[in-house]
């Protein structure tokens, strides 16, 4: 990801209040210390761009500051958003018609 993309994404709120969290591994671990790829493995991140739940507990806050500069964190509610103008995008659009006007041999003019 871009470091645009990167700091759009990033949750620039206090998370402790939400319930659950969504953290996305966003930064590959080959150049990473032994103990944030622990910390990585004991939060389920083994691969780039894979998300995971968990439950607000204070030791996972505490393995987040961390690994902070590798991951993304999400609340519930911004994670559905992002979620949903996925789908959105991906959504397939309508056919694209285009007719010659019939003056030509075609199939405009056979279906005329």
């Amino acid at each position: 990801m871009s470091g645009s993309a990167f700091n759009a994404l990033k949750s620039r709120v206090p998370v402790a209040w939400s319930p659950r969290l969504y953290i996305t591994l966003v930064r590959g671990l080959p150049g990473t210390r032994r103990l944030h790829r622990r910390t990585l493995e004991a939060m389920r991140l083994r691969r780039c761009h894979r998300t995971v739940e968990h439950r607000t507990t204070p030791s996972l806050l505490r393995m987040l500051t961390q690994v902070k500069r590798l991951v993304v964190v999400e609340t519930e509610e911004m994670y559905n958003a992002r979620r949903q103008a996925e789908e959105e995008r991906r959504a397939p659009r309508p056919p694209l018609v285009i007719s010659c006007g019939g003056g030509c041999r075609c199939h405009c003019a056979v279906a005329s």
